[in-house]
């Protein structure tokens, strides 16, 4: 992989990832509520989740939704409902994680962590659009191993690049906003979730 190819595959990603998705959300959103210290274990779960799939995809999972129907929808409407759950439960969430509370309200960190990890997997539009890029990049005459762990340290810098700027931002806002950021905070969050999450359950398959 030369790194012209290298340069382009972050154009491309970057491209993709700087429109705010699930994990960008949560980051906003955690950031807000939080801190952007604590948040910090959120990102790295999503991080966790974009290597998990690079390996997933270096493994052959291109093929594997391509011929199985079931398994597609079954990823599909499971990570519409989880999407639609965490939309749903930040559009009804109280006030109760005021700047001020945040030390006594806030979740653990392994929570936040797993909680962007399974968040980041969840989406299989992301699935289908890794499995029909990253094999483009990756020369078939050289060792495939070291050409995906490349990949994967370049999504995972421009997405935890991405994430800390949107929790930057997020922090900011509820500075500005004081007790009102929070709660409009979750509600654009929330809303922008559930548009998600029913993008999700209309997405139809197109690789074959």
């Amino acid at each position: 992989m030369s790194l012209t190819s290298l340069f382009t595959f972050a154009l491309i990603m970057s491209a993709g990832i700087v429109t705010p998705g699930p994990t960008v959300l949560l980051a906003l959103n955690n950031a807000a509520r939080f801190g952007i210290r604590r948040t910090t274990w959120g990102m790295l779960g999503a991080a966790a989740a974009d290597v998990l799939l690079v390996s997933l995809v270096g493994l052959g999972l291109g093929v594997l939704l391509a011929t199985s129907e079931t398994l597609f929808v079954t990823l599909k409407w499971v990570g519409a409902a989880w999407l639609a759950y965490m939309g749903l439960r930040m559009l009804l969430s109280s006030d109760a994680s005021l700047p001020g509370k945040a030390e006594t309200t806030a979740p653990t960190r392994r929570a936040l962590f797993l909680k962007s990890f399974f968040v980041a997997m969840s989406n299989p539009k992301y699935y289908i659009f890794m499995t029909a890029l990253l094999p483009q990049f990756v020369t078939t005459s050289q060792p495939a191993l070291p050409q995906y762990a490349s990949l994967a340290a370049v999504i995972v810098s421009i997405d935890v690049a991405v994430m800390l700027g949107y929790a930057t931002l997020g922090k900011k806002s509820v500075h500005l906003w004081k007790a009102s950021g929070i709660r409009w905070m979750n509600r654009v969050s929330g809303s922008f979730l559930l548009v998600i999450a029913g993008s999700v359950a209309l997405y139809r398959k197109s690789i074959t």
